[in-house]
């Protein structure tokens, strides 16, 4: 099965990864095959999560730091989600060329996928590519989400080290911390930091840190940068080594893994399970039938969901 392939594959052929990737992309039995063979050589990679709100500038993060790790003589894959088209179903991928810089560097490779509706900001399908990507010997992987603010709990188990962007200019970031990106951010980037009342923001932003980090281990540093000029960035990458080496300390970095493939294995058996319900024929007619009676006003959605739950073989 797609042996030719995996021989350019383990030959370190860029066109055998992006064909194994396409094949993954496309989801079913011939992805998971892939994602089974390759699964042993997956864990070298560190990867690098780069989350916050729309707008704030990631990709041209994301690009100034794959620069910074190619000086370094390491290899480097993007996985990078986009907002799916309404008409096509793919993705819109306008911020991708702010990532051309490395167009014909084999050392880099850039995966760019539609969200596909998905509301934790990074699909199960972004895991899977980074894992080709892993198995193929990259260095470090960024996983870029589209952005859609406090429900981007599943780049926490994506990435080693999580990224928070955000802009002095948007008042509602403050909000969407205490809403849930406090708890997932190993560093918080204030970009477009030479805006006015950047500093005032970024001092707060510390603040809040300082005050609710008290019972964490490691208190998230606050990096400014100007992304577009390239200012900070390589105070970002020592932010993300220095997290990286708390990691390596005291078994903080098996943990994470753990918990990681945990929370894998709990993704697919929850995407797998849902599939299955919908498929069963009593279920479909259930739903048909009671459908007739909520829109009738007999029973509410709540009953009829119950209903079709307390149906279902034990």
């Amino acid at each position: 099965m797609h042996a030719e392939y995996f021989n350019g594959f383990y030959r370190g052929e860029i066109l055998a990864v992006s064909r194994l990737m396409s094949v993954v992309e496309r989801g079913g039995e011939e992805a998971e095959a892939i994602l089974n063979e390759i699964f042993p050589k997956v864990g070298r990679a560190y990867r690098v999560g780069v989350t916050g709100l729309t707008g704030a500038g990631k990709s041209t993060l994301v690009n100034e730091l794959t620069r910074r790790c190619r000086l370094r003589g390491q290899t480097v894959g993007v996985v990078a989600e986009d907002p799916t088209s309404p008409f096509s179903g793919g993705a819109i991928l306008g911020d991708r060329v702010r990532m051309q810089d490395s167009t014909g560097d084999e050392g880099v490779f850039i995966r760019s996928i539609a969200s596909r509706g998905s509301e934790t900001g990074l699909s199960a399908c972004a895991n899977e590519l980074a894992d080709v990507l892993d198995a193929f010997g990259r260095d470090i992987i960024f996983l870029e989400t589209i952005g859609i603010g406090q429900l981007e709990y599943r780049i926490r188990y994506s990435g080693h080290t999580t990224a928070v962007v955000l802009t002095p200019d948007a008042g509602d970031d403050v909000q969407s911390l205490k809403s849930g990106l406090m708890e997932i951010g190993d560093i918080f980037v204030v970009n477009k930091a030479d805006r006015a009342h950047a500093q005032r923001y970024a001092d707060d932003l510390r603040s809040m840190l300082e005050l609710t980090g008290s019972s964490r281990e490691w208190l998230p540093p606050v990096v400014n940068t100007v992304a577009v000029k390239g200012e900070g960035v390589d105070e970002l990458m020592e932010a993300i080594e220095r997290h990286r080496a708390y990691l390596s300390d005291g078994g903080r970095f098996e943990q994470k893994r753990i918990e990681s493939l945990q929370n894998r294995i709990t993704t697919v058996v929850d995407e797998k399970t849902k599939e299955l319900f919908w498929k069963r024929d009593h279920t479909k007619r259930m739903l048909e039938d009671l459908l007739e009676e909520v829109v009738s006003g007999q029973k509410s959605p709540y009953q009829a969901a119950n209903e079709i739950i307390a149906a279902q073989p034990r």
